[in-house]
């Protein structure tokens, strides 16, 4: 067998048997591996609860034919212990586990960018400098990025005219012109569009200063368009505190309540 270590984010975990577990962990080196704990279920486990899901860990594993077996894990960061308190704060989060396993559909694929992008992703949040729904668009956007699947939000997706962007079109790659804009695509405010791109860019001051009905939108067609790249719903999505104004949004809520198909949009 071979010994090797590796840091990563935990995702999610599952029971293995009366006392393990399967840890699916997003790490720097190797990607996304999924191993097996033994007797973490165990009271007297010695790093149980270093295997928790938003935690940061150091581990030594050995490579096996089956699933690679944790030996030792060394907690680096904590995050779900300022989370867990903050339902808002908890629910982006575990949206952004969720799109971080998804788009590393291969195991044991190198993924060093969405690995960053998620482990600052969550310094974010815990840091509680940024509202949490802005944090997880930003995720969001920038993890699309990463995958290919950048919308085009400053340009027509169809022609590349620069101003006039009159509309949003999910299937086509992002903002449209007016010339270019078919039946059924979304019409954001043209703040909305600022925002998403301040969003993708890290321009957190403008972020910070935006208008509650300008970020509902902005969170209604980021989910939308991931949940298309996806061909599935991210089921967290639907847990994702909401301010007053998502109710009114029906980008918002076709976002989040039904899942985003080839055929729906």
């Amino acid at each position: 067998m071979t010994l090797y270590r590796d840091e990563g984010i935990v995702l999610r975990t599952q029971k293995l048997g009366e006392a393990d577990r399967i840890v699916t962990v997003l790490t720097r080196r190797t990607g996304r591996i999924r191993a097996a704990a033994k007797g973490v279920r165990k009271t007297k486990s010695r790093f149980g609860a270093r295997l928790e899901p938003f935690t940061h860990v150091d581990l030594q594993l050995y490579e096996r034919r089956s699933l690679d077996l944790i030996t030792q894990a060394e907690t680096l960061r904590p995050y779900g212990e300022r989370l867990v308190t903050d339902y808002p704060r908890y629910t982006a989060g575990t949206a952004m586990l969720e799109t971080a396993e998804r788009l590393t559909a291969e195991e044991g694929e190198p993924a060093l960018r969405q690995f960053l992008l998620l482990l600052g992703g969550l310094r974010t949040l815990a840091e509680r400098d940024h509202d949490p729904r802005l944090v997880l668009d930003a995720f969001l956007l920038r993890s699309l990025s990463v995958a290919g699947w950048a919308p085009a939000l400053d340009e027509c997706c169809r022609c590349g005219t620069r101003g006039g962007l009159r509309g949003f079109a999910i299937a086509a790659g992002g903002a449209v012109c007016a010339n270019c804009r078919q039946p059924g695509a979304a019409t954001p405010a043209p703040p909305t569009f600022a925002l998403m791109l301040a969003l993708l860019r890290g321009d957190w001051e403008y972020a910070d200063g935006s208008e509650a009905r300008y970020r509902a939108e902005c969170s209604g067609l980021v989910a939308a368009y991931l949940q298309w790249h996806l061909e599935h719903g991210i089921r967290s999505l639907r847990h994702v505190e909401r301010g007053p104004d998502d109710a009114g949004d029906p980008a918002g809520t076709a976002a989040d309540d039904e899942p985003i198909t080839r055929e729906t949009v």
